[in-house]
């Protein structure tokens, strides 16, 4: 009666302090997704050169072998029209009407228009053509530039050039220069500099002084030119600059410029980007809330999205999707329109397909990169602990939901965290993982014969794991127990591993007798560190929680003995308060000969955070929870500046309505479809602010969009610029789904609309 009371009490204290949690609606968003495009056998080793999609959605690439095009998600060789089936043109474009064009060696044509446009033109003469509006085609060569018509054919000069063997040149239609001259305007590209700009300049162009010029495009009535170094923009009339030279841009040596409704997409020799302009757009990032506006850029790079960083064209089609040519390939990003809860559907069916293994959430390797069908599911150190929150994600989806496909995966999952109880005769020491004989991958040293010989496993169990299981354990005691027998299930996996760590003196003992590496709350090693070094106050609060959630599932008095008795021999109540911006470089804060005090571990803030819930949601009274939110509230406003939904949510959960549900959702937005840990290296980047090195490890001001980062665990660093193991892990993703199902739970996240 007496803990059921606290509890009523304490749910209605964290109810009164969460009800001015800010409600995010869900409304849809525009999701990015890699569409990788197969390069066919007879194009392996090709020059991809050119880019182009028609006006019914058709990519054209031209390359040195001739014209392909994509056949669903393959690029290959166009025979469609038998008489070009194994010609090799010069050069493609398109009309303004997204007609094609082609340029043979001693012709122009196009398709389009029954067929019936076409020029002849003397052989080896000109390599680049370009189709503006008024029926007009531009030709160029190395010896100058000619004008033809689209009605009749005919042809004439318009510019000989008298160096004939110094570099191509390239076309830029980049309309009328002002509105009483009918002639559209060509900017003429050749040596780096705009020498020719009809129908007004005669010779060269000064654009700013710009000498390096790489490509050109018309922005409103300014001409703006990539170069080697950045961007610059100019008065098209005159070439006057408008603005100051760009530098400060994700990459700054421009392959291409395209101008789009709210911005501009711009390829680089590392990747390419959308720059917004500030007005809404289906590419701009959605900002994070009035506190961190939105990043100015979007950007796209690494195998995640590109077969190669450096980019040789692009192309934006009549639905918004951004189709990139890079050296090795072509690829498309799509933006499809989303909600959340859409998302966290995809997510759901996605772990479920290929991410189970005995009832854990399983990591796959692949062993070739990026390709899935090439992976198989292996075990790691910490599978009890990311398989306890699959566990919660489900059992947070039931309470919100009553869908009891959830409750039921919920349970599954709470099976095998207790099978690795059970596995082997060490009671209450829950395994790090099992495997069947013979078939165990991660490091072999700590596996152990289990009670049936046709199973291993993993010992050497960290405090990682016990936080994770309690965890866990909260939630679904909470959320997803219906019956006494669910209630007796969880009660003795609590009680065993409680019992356990109280035995033996307040450490996790291994089957060789000792206590394991970090399984320890004994204070003689929680107080033999500094309050600068966390896990002197994670420790305290790990014991506290987890001695806590045991007297209230059992009831046993000896779990609240022994946390009050620490809270006043050992000060672990003053320790679990110790602010976190004490935490420093500590030299001499040793364990087992490892530095403890050298850097600031992502990993304890991860442990902080699953404890908190505990702790503050099954506190032994009203006033020790709000000593406790205090804490969290201090760890809370440190971690902010990351964004990220777990540290949010568990923050709203224990009762901090400011828990800025708006940037967790901005994550959660962004975070990725493809969870494959592509390699990304952003350090080359010129649109960041660098920190100087400091104990956080935090490398720059801005946090880059989860797309742009590593694909990592929670308990990463998101400030880290580079990093990845090449696309040979494929993670879960089930933390979407546990954020997302914990901000539906305390409120932060609206359902769905019907």
């Amino acid at each position: 009666m007496e803990r059921t009371l606290l509890m009523l009490l304490g749910w209605i204290g964290i109810l009164a302090q969460a009800a001015g949690i800010q409600r995010i609606p869900d409304d849809p968003f525009f999701q990015d997704v890699s569409v990788k495009v197969r390069l066919h056998p007879g194009l392996a080793g090709a020059t991809l050169r050119k880019l182009v999609v028609d006006h019914d959605g058709v990519a054209y690439v031209l390359t040195d072998r001739g014209v392909a095009r994509v056949f669903g998600d393959q690029l290959a060789l166009d025979r469609s029209f038998r008489p070009l089936a194994d010609t090799r043109p010069k050069d493609i474009a398109l009309s303004p009407e997204g007609e094609l064009f082609y340029l043979l060696d001693d012709r122009w044509l196009s398709n389009a228009r029954n067929g019936t446009p076409k020029g002849h033109v003397p052989p080896g003469v000109f390599d680049r053509l370009t189709v503006v509006s008024g029926g007009t085609v531009w030709l160029a060569g190395p010896g100058g530039i000619a004008r033809a018509s689209v009605s009749d054919g005919n042809w004439s000069w318009v510019r000989r050039f008298t160096n004939t063997s110094a570099g191509s040149v390239e076309l830029f239609p980049v309309g009328p220069l002002t509105n009483v001259v009918a002639e559209p305007e060509l900017a003429v590209l050749k040596d780096g500099q705009v020498f020719w700009a009809l129908p007004v300049v005669d010779g060269p162009k000064s654009l700013g002084g710009l000498t390096d010029v790489t490509t050109l495009a018309r922005i409103g009535d300014s001409l703006v030119a990539g170069t080697h170094h950045g961007i610059g923009t100019v008065w098209r009339v005159d070439g006057a600059p408008l603005k100051p030279f760009e530098t400060r841009l994700p990459g700054t040596n421009i392959t291409r410029i395209v101008a789009v409704p709210g911005g501009r997409w711009i390829g680089t020799t590392q990747g390419a980007f959308f720059e917004s302009d500030g007005s809404a757009s289906r590419w701009a990032i959605p900002s994070a809330g009035p506190a961190a506006p939105a990043p100015h850029f979007r950007y796209y790079a690494s195998k995640r999205w590109l077969a190669d960083d450096r980019v040789v064209d692009l192309s934006v089609d009549r639905d918004g999707s951004v189709w990139i040519l890079t050296t090795t390939g072509l690829q498309k990003v799509e933006y499809h329109t989303m909600t959340l809860a859409e998302k966290a559907a995809w997510f759901q069916r996605k772990v479920r397909s290929r991410h189970i293994r005995y009832g854990l959430s399983a990591e796959r390797r692949l062993p070739v990169s990026g390709d899935v069908a090439t992976s198989e599911m292996v075990d790691t150190d910490n599978d009890g602990g990311w398989s306890s929150y699959w566990l919660a994600s489900q059992a947070f989806r039931y309470a919100v939901t009553r869908d009891p496909e959830a409750r039921e995966f919920a349970w599954e999952t709470f099976g095998a965290l207790e099978r690795l109880q059970l596995i082997h005769n060490h009671l209450g020491f829950p395994a790090r993982t099992l495997e069947r004989t013979g078939s165990k991958y991660s490091d072999t040293d700590q596996w152990h014969a289990a009670i049936d010989p046709d199973w291993e496993w993993k010992s050497h169990t960290s405090s990682d794991e016990i936080a994770s299981h309690f965890f866990a354990y909260a939630i679904l005691w909470e959320c997803a127990t219906t019956t006494a027998a669910e209630k007796d299930r969880i009660r003795t996996v609590v009680d065993r591993i409680a019992t356990h760590i109280l035995t033996h003196n307040l450490y996790l003992v291994d089957v060789d007798g000792k206590p394991t590496l970090w399984g320890r709350w004994h204070p003689e090693y929680v107080n033999a560190f500094p309050p600068t070094v966390y896990d002197r106050r994670l420790n305290s609060a790990e014991f506290t929680a987890m001695m806590q959630f045991a007297w209230h599932v059992t009831g046993k008095k000896e779990y609240r003995d022994k946390a009050f008795e620490l809270f006043r021999t050992a000060g672990y109540l003053d320790n679990i308060l110790h602010t976190v911006k004490l935490l420093k470089v500590t030299p001499g804060a040793i364990h087992q000969g490892i530095e403890m005090g050298d850097e600031w571990n992502h990993s304890d803030d991860e442990l902080g955070f699953i404890t908190y819930w505990v702790l503050c949601r099954f506190a032994f009274n009203e006033p020790l929870r709000n000593q406790y939110r205090s804490s969290v509230a201090d760890h809370w406003d440190l971690e902010r500046v990351e964004r990220y939904p777990f540290w949010n949510f568990v923050a709203g959960g224990c009762g901090i309505a400011a828990c800025e549900p708006e940037g967790a959702v901005w994550t959660l937005r962004g975070f990725p479809l493809d969870t494959i840990s592509w390699s990304v290296r952003n350090s080359v980047r010129n649109d960041l602010t660098r920190l100087p090195k400091n104990f956080r490890g935090q490398e720059t001001v801005e946090l880059l969009p989860p797309g742009e980062r590593q694909m990592a665990r929670c308990n990463t660093q998101p400030f880290i610029l580079d990093a990845g193991d090449d696309g040979h892990t494929e993670f879960a993703g089930d933390e979407y789904l546990l954020g997302y199902w914990m901000g539906r739970f305390i409120g932060a996240i609206a359902a769905p609309k019907h």
